[in-house]
């Protein structure tokens, strides 16, 4: 079956560039921090950041640990140069090992939690600092997954990419003249040496990207899917992962003791009132 993800990069751009304008004027701000990671997600955000507020109101944040590949610091550094935006490089390094070294055991996946959310720190301080809106930069894929650190990576004010599916990203940062250094790089997270999100994933992001849509967006039953075509085991391993992380993608559950509760019954509009 051959599955269509193309976009009109055109229009997406047009809605995407309106969205970012509009959530950050309506509290009130007219700024944006990115935390840039050297990545294409990170970089698509701020680029459509820029064409939205003006480059001189979006400030990318640049927060390394020490084992963090130079690589990305160098293609980060090139589309800061390339927009001309503001810029500032926090390593996290002595923040971080701290908590590292209270565990001897401590496993890779706790430190990239810990970085993931040492950065959110940083780039939530930056925010005061500059006095701009943290931008998020993940995307759909990413999110349906749950391939994300909540209250780190996954934490923003807003998200501009996060109905965008990797493949579309990519599509994107192509007509956006992202930089080729970082269109060309495998998807990583640089939370350690040699680590790459489809190794760590087991599959490639073509191949979710398509499955993802005919579950989410075309409402096939994980059953439809294997009758189109994909293996039983992707479909399972996928749906799975999808359920798991479905907490993540939520705000708290409040537990339900008045007759207006906030997220049951107490759904007005944050502009209620305006």
């Amino acid at each position: 079956m051959k599955i269509d993800l193309t976009i009109n990069t055109s229009v997406a751009r047009t809605i995407l560039t309106g969205f970012i304008r509009s959530e950050v004027t309506r509290v009130g701000y007219s700024r944006g921090v990115i935390g840039l990671s050297g990545g294409i997600d990170s970089a698509l955000s701020c680029a459509l950041a820029v064409e939205a507020l003006g480059r001189e109101n979006v400030l990318a944040v640049r927060m390394p640990y020490k084992s963090s590949s130079p690589e990305s610091l160098t293609h980060a550094q090139i589309l800061i140069e390339q927009l001309e935006i503001p810029s500032t490089t926090i390593e996290i390094t002595d923040m971080v090992n701290p908590l590292f070294n209270l565990d001897s055991n401590i496993t890779k996946l706790r430190k990239g939690n810990i970085m993931a959310r040492e950065r959110m720190i940083v780039l939530y301080d930056q925010s005061e600092v500059f006095k701009g809106l943290v931008i998020g930069t993940s995307n759909k894929t990413e999110i349906l997954l749950g391939y994300s650190t909540q209250s780190g990576d996954a934490a923003s004010a807003i998200n501009p990419i996060g109905d965008l599916y990797k493949s579309q990203v990519r599509q994107l940062s192509r007509a956006m003249n992202i930089p080729s250094e970082i269109l060309e790089k495998a998807p990583s997270a640089d939370l350690w040496e040699g680590q790459t999100d489809e190794d760590e994933l087991g599959f490639a992001y073509e191949e979710a990207d398509e499955l993802l849509y005919l579950l989410v967006d075309q409402r096939y039953s994980p059953q439809e899917c294997v009758e189109v075509g994909f293996d039983p085991s992707f479909v399972d391993t996928v749906v799975a992962r999808v359920r798991r992380s479905q907490f993540k993608r939520m705000q708290p559950p409040i537990a339900k003791l008045s007759n207006r509760t906030i997220g049951y019954d107490f759904l007005y509009l944050r502009d209620w009132g305006s």
